[in-house]
């Protein structure tokens, strides 16, 4: 064989494996699509609460504390799969967009707390994400108003969800979550999942996850009224902690 022809043959087999393997990858890539995880939540956690739920086809959640239907969102993945539930935020705009994008939800304004009265509100203005019962916001607060409060406990005794098992509690009350959680049975209503936010008084104003200490987790009235009704600390997502109740571990 001459060697012109020799290189031409190198180089159509040169040519012809460099298609191929470009189609290869294109291939790959139009796969990788449906590997996309989509996620609402501010740091994945739904991504975990989706995995978790996977073999449920249709659940009950509580969100309070609910804040946005989608934006950093821990029941929107569930919503989008048929699961429906309580949203309950203080903030009654935020109550009117659920009542509008959420319709098989229960949408409530109201704030939760461990009894049934008036508290300080310590608030910045309509909309905001960090208007709270809780005083580590009463120094940077615009204003304290008073606001009605109920519990948990009387808001599911009160809803369409009374008779169904509750499958997954979230909680983001700004500082206030110990007493949202006292507010509810956990042996009546024990959901498997709970996620729960741990603001950390010291760090609260500069929240990121390298200035947390496991510690303090460890020693807080969250964590062991958690052991005491039978959950178990599975994970840690930025600032929320991730609880599954006894019966659902192997």
């Amino acid at each position: 064989m001459k060697f012109e022809e020799k290189i031409k043959q190198k180089y159509l087999y040169s040519l012809g494996f460099n298609l191929i393997k470009t189609l290869y990858f294109y291939t790959q890539l139009l796969k990788s699509k449906k590997f996309k995880k989509k996620s609402y939540s501010g740091s994945a956690q739904d991504l975990i609460i989706n995995h978790f739920f996977k073999n449920k086809k249709k659940g009950i959640y509580i969100d309070v504390g609910c804040y946005h239907p989608y934006d950093g969102n821990n029941t929107k993945l569930l919503y989008d799969r048929g699961w429906s539930g309580i949203n309950i935020d203080l903030d009654f705009h935020t109550i009117d967009f659920f009542n509008f994008v959420r319709k098989r939800d229960e949408n409530i304004n109201v704030a939760i707390s461990d009894n049934e009265g008036e508290k300080d509100l310590f608030f910045f203005h309509n909309r905001s994400a960090i208007n709270s019962l809780s005083e580590i916001r009463k120094k940077e607060a615009k204003e304290i108003r008073k606001t009605k409060t109920k519990t948990l406990n009387s808001i599911i005794e009160n809803s369409k969800f009374k008779d169904e098992k509750i499958n997954l509690l979230s909680i983001d009350v700004e500082g206030h979550e110990i007493e949202v959680l006292r507010s509810i049975d956990l042996n009546k209503y024990f959901p498997e999942m709970i996620v729960i936010e741990f603001l950390e008084e010291d760090i609260f104003k500069n929240l990121e996850f390298h200035n947390q200490n496991i510690s303090k987790v460890l020693n807080s009235e969250i964590y062991k009224h958690m052991i005491k009704n039978n959950y178990h600390f599975v994970n840690w997502l930025h600032s929320d902690l991730i609880f599954v109740h006894d019966s659902v571990r192997n």
